[in-house]
């Protein structure tokens, strides 16, 4: 039987379109909530893109926390099933819809996650994330955890040839939240002081850097005293090694710390009395996540006395992810990789950031390639 090349795998005549492109995909899939048990891997059928969108060969994803949460459920979400987690995604161009103009197959692009009906006034305003519309991929639809996927063309962006494929892939979600939410959402300033709580996640590094483009005094904070160096390495100023859950503020500005202008917070419960504390006047709490919990309280009297702002921020918009992918592109943000793990082992990739073991991204690479010299790609 005639053998085609396509990749990482091995494509036969008999799994081919008339035009020479696979029929099914190599994926990781889950068809139930649960723990990382649940991630199954197989083949499942090549996405078609509609008229608008574009079909992409997987090169590279990363794993995210919101896997995890996509993984385990949580109020509100409804998946088809199986469903193919992971939203951030870079390879190449394998074919286009019909509406799809500028697009030529092999060019090596990276995703926007979040998808929008860009028709709304929201959309049309630029404000993508405020569309009724508005999924992440990987979430509300099959993401990257497999050999292909379909985004829209306006989705996409050409990465630099000579750019590494890890680290591009370790980007969109991550620096789209954090410059969405210090940026846009909390309106960073030059030389604000900034606090970065559960400062070793992706995330987080990623607001590090891009506080430290404002020349902002940036403070993080971690659980883990051997993370502590590495945070200051990224660009923080000071490094909060907490210990207990609660408390750990109080004993910040006791011995001389001062209070902040902006905590970007995606902790939750469990440091949400701590972060309002060291609010300063005028302040701003911006929150985009609930990794110890949703539920929290607060003494009101802080909020009016002090005239503080308690902010969501979900993602980004497309100018936030122009402007953060340039800023990577050109060098000036450092996408801050930890570990890299082939696709087959996406769920020891998912323990392995749930246990909080890393500081900075956990990558996937489709195929067996998955050593250290793949950073210089």
């Amino acid at each position: 039987m005639m053998t085609m090349g396509f990749g990482n795998v091995s494509v036969t005549a008999a799994n081919a379109d008339s035009a020479g492109r696979p029929r099914d995909m190599y994926a990781v899939y889950f068809q139930k909530h649960g723990d990382s048990g649940v991630l199954e891997t197989g083949r499942l059928p090549v996405p078609s893109p509609c008229p608008h969108e574009v079909l992409i060969r997987v090169e590279a994803t990363s794993v995210n926390r919101l896997d995890i949460a996509v993984r385990k459920g949580f109020p509100g979400l409804s998946l088809g099933w199986p469903h193919i987690p992971g939203s951030d995604a870079v390879g190449r161009i394998e074919s286009a819809g019909t509406e799809v103009t500028g697009c030529e197959p092999g060019q090596r692009v990276v995703i926007n996650p979040g998808i929008a009906c860009g028709r709304c006034n929201h959309c049309l305003s630029g404000k993508s994330t405020l569309c009724d519309r508005f999924v992440i991929v990987g979430e509300q639809i099959n993401g990257a955890y497999a050999e292909y996927v379909t985004v829209p063309s306006v989705n996409i962006k050409r990465v630099p040839a000579d750019f590494p494929l890890i680290k591009a892939a370790a980007a969109p979600l991550a620096y789209i939240t954090a410059w969405h939410s210090l940026v846009t959402r909390a309106g960073l300033e030059f030389g604000d002081r900034v606090l970065v709580s559960g400062g070793s996640g992706g995330v987080s590094t990623a607001a590090i850097q891009i506080a430290r483009l404002f020349d902002a005094h940036v403070v993080a904070t971690t659980r883990a005293e051997e993370k502590a160096e590495r945070l200051r390495g990224i660009g923080a100023s000071e490094v909060i090694v907490t210990g207990k859950p609660e408390g750990w503020a109080k004993s910040y500005m006791a011995s001389g710390g001062r209070p902040f202008d902006i905590v970007i917070d995606s902790v939750g419960s469990a440091l949400w009395k701590d972060n309002m504390r060291l609010l300063g006047r005028g302040g701003r709490l911006v929150n985009y996540g609930r990794t110890s919990g949703g539920e929290v309280s607060m003494d009101l009297s802080f909020v009016f006395w002090k005239q503080l702002q308690v902010i969501g921020s979900t993602m980004g918009d497309p100018g936030d992810f122009e402007t953060v992918m340039n800023l990577i592109f050109s060098r000036k943000l450092d996408p801050v990789v930890d570990r890299v793990f082939p696709l087959r082992e996406a769920a020891e990739a998912q323990d392995y950031l749930e246990a909080s073991r890393q500081t900075g991204k956990v990558v996937l690479l489709n195929g067996e390639r998955n050593s250290p010299e793949d950073l210089a790609e």
